[in-house]
């Protein structure tokens, strides 16, 4: 399957899409989120690995406008630890390190390990595995990278630090999209679902619609407010459920449906255990 990526091989979206898809998986490689969605609606590929949200940093909420704005539906999940390693040309060793390059958010799951080396140089860019490229190819000497193990292996570097990140427990979770909603005669095996919707100006309107829910015995694992576009100070309301019955959940969003000005299923898919290794069951067909 040719699959669009933000980064290249050796980034962890590369490791979320081979984890879901397989190790055969073709690559699409993007250097901005943005670029994706224009791939999925032009058949250029047949979906997308995009993250989401980390357990540090948080939601990454542009990505839910894209998905949103582009009509792009959700179809998996996948929860990927960061684990964050230094490396470097083989040979080298922290004396002779200068500066480290590496993505932000990267660079913001290291800081105590940083911290350590208060005279080195900290650059920004725009792509872990991309940093591990550059100093293979350009024979960078002084220079090391935050990135993934597999970044290090792709691009025959050496680790100097192994598992730099500050938190132990931190993980990105990622959605598989693709170009649009389709129905399958297995959805009912379906125990999670992402819905947008727009609330009433109406007082308690919010507090209804969660009433529903739990009604129909839904557990809310997610919510997030973003604002409207050329609406200020309105929000839209971003939800994750999880259910066990598949007509319960059905039975909720019709009676949520009358309570709300705009509803809209973004994806319905299964569920992934964050504290569990490789669980994706195969959806490889949905997408």
């Amino acid at each position: 399957m040719n699959i669009a990526i933000q980064g290249i091989k050796g980034s962890f979206h590369h490791i979320a899409a081979s984890d879901f898809f397989g190790e055969k998986v073709s690559l699409n490689e993007c250097m901005s989120f943005a670029e994706i969605p224009e791939l999925i609606t032009k058949n250029v590929v047949e979906g997308a690995i995009m993250a989401i949200e980390n357990s540090v940093a948080g939601a990454i909420l542009p990505n839910y406008q894209l998905i949103d704005t582009h009509n792009l539906s959700i179809c998996g999940e996948i929860y990927l630890p960061m684990i964050h390693n230094l490396m470097a040309l083989k040979g080298q060793t922290m004396s002779d390190i200068k500066e480290i390059w590496s993505h932000p958010i990267a660079l913001q799951h290291c800081q105590t390990f940083l911290r350590k080396y208060p005279d080195i140089r900290i650059v920004e860019e725009k792509d872990t595995a991309t940093v591990a490229k550059m100093i293979e190819e350009k024979n960078l000497k002084g220079v090391a990278a935050i990135a993934s193990k597999k970044a290090a292996e792709i691009y025959n570097l050496e680790i100097l630090e192994a598992e730099i990140q500050t938190d132990f427990i931190n993980m990105t979770r990622y959605f598989v999209l693709k170009k649009q909603r389709q129905h399958y005669p297995d959805d009912y095996l379906n125990n999670k679902a992402s819905i947008k919707f727009i609330t009433k100006h109406e007082l308690g309107n919010l507090v209804e619609i969660l009433a529903v829910f739990k009604k129909h015995h839904l557990s809310l694992s997610k919510i997030q407010s973003l604002p409207i576009t050329k609406e200020p100070w309105k929000y839209a309301f971003f939800i994750d459920l999880i259910f066990d019955d598949y007509l319960q959940y059905c039975q909720a969003l019709l009676a949520v449906e009358n309570m709300v000005n705009e509803l809209k299923i973004l994806g319905e898919y299964q569920k992934n255990n964050p504290f569990v290794e490789n669980n994706n069951v195969d959806k490889m067909t949905k997408v």
